[in-house]
C-alpha cells in the first residue's frame, strides 16, 4: 500500500450529528403519523365519510394531511386519548372489584357451591333455598 488510509475522519462529526437528527425526526414523524391514523379510527364523532376523507388526505399528502389534522382536531386528540384511558382503567377496576368480591361474576361454580354450602350449614338457607341456589349455579 502506498497511501495511508484515514478512516476515522472520512465522515465528520457534524455529518454524523445531522444523520442522527434526521433519523430521530423521521421516527418522531412516523409516531405522529400513526397517532393521527389511530385517532381517526377511534373517533366516534366522525362519520364514515369524514374518516375516509381524513384517511385519504393523510395517506395521499402525509405531511400536509397530518399538519392540517393536528391543527383542526389536535385539541380533541388528547381528550379522546384521556377518555379512552380513563374508561379502560374503570373497566379494569370494576373487574378487579368483582373478582375480589367473589359475587359470582369472577368466581368458579365450585367456589359458589362451597359458599352456598357454608351458608346452608350455618342455617342461613333452608333446604329448598339451598337447592334452588345450587340449581342456579349449576345451570
Amino acid at each position: 500500500m502506498n497511501g495511508a488510509v484515514n478512516l476515522a475522519y472520512s465522515y465528520p462529526v457534524l455529518g454524523t450529528f445531522l444523520t442522527v437528527l434526521w433519523i430521530f425526526l423521521w421516527i418522531v414523524w412516523l409516531i405522529v403519523l400513526f397517532r393521527v391514523i389511530v385517532d381517526i379510527f377511534r373517533d366516534d364523532t366522525l362519520g364514515g365519510g369524514a374518516k375516509t376523507g381524513w384517511m385519504a388526505f393523510v395517506i395521499l399528502l402525509p405531511f400536509l394531511g397530518v399538519l392540517v389534522y393536528v391543527a383542526a382536531r389536535g385539541r380533541g386528540m388528547g381528550a379522546r386519548e384521556a377518555h379512552r384511558a380513563h374508561a379502560q382503567q374503570k373497566d379494569l377496576d370494576d373487574y378487579i372489584r368483582r373478582t375480589a368480591a367473589g359475587d359470582g361474576h369472577g368466581g368458579t361454580p365450585t367456589d359458589e357451591l362451597a359458599r352456598l354450602a357454608e351458608i346452608h350449614d350455618k342455617g342461613g338457607l333452608s333446604d329448598a333455598e339451598f337447592e334452588r341456589a345450587k340449581e342456579k349455579v349449576l345451570h
